[in-house]
């Protein structure tokens, strides 16, 4: 079994179980391979339009980050293979500034997830997706309406797959249907299949792999994968690889939606 995605103790909105805590509970649960995905730091002129402004690992760590996940492998040889990760942020306008830290810390990467948090609106501001309900509610009266919020999501998940990021760009696209998190509370009536049929199209034209996230399973206003059932049908005939990944930010979240979803 393999877990693709997993987040640490140095991410800022995570949780202090220690890397081994996450590596015992993978063996526990019958993983022969993990990949630890800390969101990579963010672009130094990108303002975190978060609260907190804790949405990514900070550049200070990256090397302490680098090192644990080292010692770990070395202490689980022949137990497990653990590989060292980034979940790198698409943000629209700043492409160069992210190739700029993938050439930095891609040679030391293993594995890789690039994902999309942040939309940019008509006013040029940037705003997290995914961060509250009350945040996607008040996106949603910016762009006039939750279709029009998932519509954009999917216009830049497109943009990020075809972005050139340089030579480490990661070549696994994470949970496409990220806009679903809050969908018990603020459903659309656009099934939208067109766009992620688009979406599939340019993934498989690239080669590149889909994220099967098992996160939105355990959120409460979502209770479905990213993405859901029936796009992970059309990945299939299209021969995109699937990995399964957790997106824990705690130990105890390895394994969460496996018992929903179909590998």
């Amino acid at each position: 079994m393999r877990d693709g995605h997993v987040h640490t103790s140095f991410c800022p909105h995570g949780t202090n179980d220690s890397l081994v805590d996450y590596i015992e509970r993978a063996l526990q649960l019958g993983y022969s391979e993990i990949t630890f995905a800390e969101h990579a730091p963010l672009p130094g002129s990108f303002i975190d339009p978060t609260p907190m402004k804790d949405s990514a690992m900070r550049l200070e760590d990256v090397e302490s980050y680098f090192r644990t996940i080292e010692e770990a492998k070395k202490r689980y040889a022949g137990k497990i293979k653990i590989h060292t990760g980034f979940e790198v942020d698409y943000i629209e306008g700043f492409e160069e500034h992210t190739t700029d830290i993938l050439n930095e810390f891609g040679r030391y990467l293993d594995d890789a997830i690039l994902s999309v948090h942040f939309l940019k609106n008509a006013d040029g501001l940037y705003e997290c997706l995914d961060y509250s309900p009350e945040q996607f509610a008040s996106m949603i009266d910016g762009y006039g309406s939750a279709e029009k919020v998932h519509r954009k999501y999917f216009q830049t998940v497109l943009e990020s797959i075809k972005a050139d990021l340089g030579a480490f760009k990661p070549k696994r696209i994470g949970h496409i249907t990220l806009a679903n998190k809050f969908q018990k509370k603020y459903p659309v009536q656009t099934p939208f299949t067109e766009e992620v049929m688009v979406i599939l199209d340019q993934v498989a034209i690239m080669g590149y792999e889909l994220d099967y996230n098992g996160a939105g399973t355990a959120k409460p206003l979502c209770r479905e994968p990213y993405p859901p059932q029936w796009v992970i049908e059309e990945a299939k005939k299209r021969g995109i690889q699937l990995v399964y990944g957790s997106d824990a930010h705690q130990a105890k979240e390895l394994g969460q939606g496996l018992d929903v979803m179909i590998l």
